[in-house]
């Protein structure tokens, strides 16, 4: 389908996200792991690299548009993919993908706001970090309609085990083998 005269792969991989195309996604990044097969190339830092550049005329990634679209199963494959970075952000609000995704759920009306937490939920799996703020100073969670209890708390509860989680993963990794509860 990425041919001469046909969209280019980053183009093909946007209009995938904005669409939630899994078919076009999935056969575009099968296309570049094979183009980087034969070129002599990585694949998977090919694939990520293209991912990473692949930007529209504001300035969006691949992950902005497909949170700023709801498109849930795209962001699934993208997230799949090594070395994808999952905090980039864009060139207008400064948003993060987490940003994009909590303005998709306020977009939806009151009673679809449910279906749009997943949304938020796989960009927190995935790492991203609901700390950043964007250009007008905001995290994520204080751009939540303040009507959306529920996304409030799934942000501040992805928040709170970012910060909680490097101290953990600090002192397992740095102690010496044994009961931590042995040290005082």
């Amino acid at each position: 389908m990425a041919d001469d005269e046909g969209a280019s792969p980053r183009e093909l991989i946007l209009e995938a996200c904005r669409r939630n195309n899994t078919s076009l996604l999935e056969e575009t990044i099968a296309e570049l792991t094979s183009a980087a097969s034969k070129t002599g190339k990585k694949p998977a830092e090919y694939v990520a690299e293209t991912l990473n550049t692949a930007v529209d005329g504001v300035g969006n990634g691949c992950l902005h548009l497909a949170a700023t679209y709801g498109s849930y199963d795209a962001l699934d494959i993208l997230l799949d993919q090594e070395g994808v970075e999952i905090d980039e952000i864009d060139r207008m609000e400064k948003d993060t993908p987490l940003h994009k995704a909590v303005r998709y759920v306020n977009s939806l009306d009151k009673s679809d706001w449910e279906s749009g937490h997943p949304v938020v939920d796989i960009l927190l799996d995935a790492g991203c970090d609901p700390r950043i703020r964007n250009k007008a100073k905001l995290k994520p969670v204080e751009l939540v309609d303040p009507r959306n209890t529920e996304l409030r708390r799934i942000l501040q509860k992805g928040e709170f085990a970012m910060t909680a989680g490097g101290d953990v993963v600090q002192e397992d990794d740095d102690g010496p083998t044994g009961s931590a509860s042995d040290s005082e």
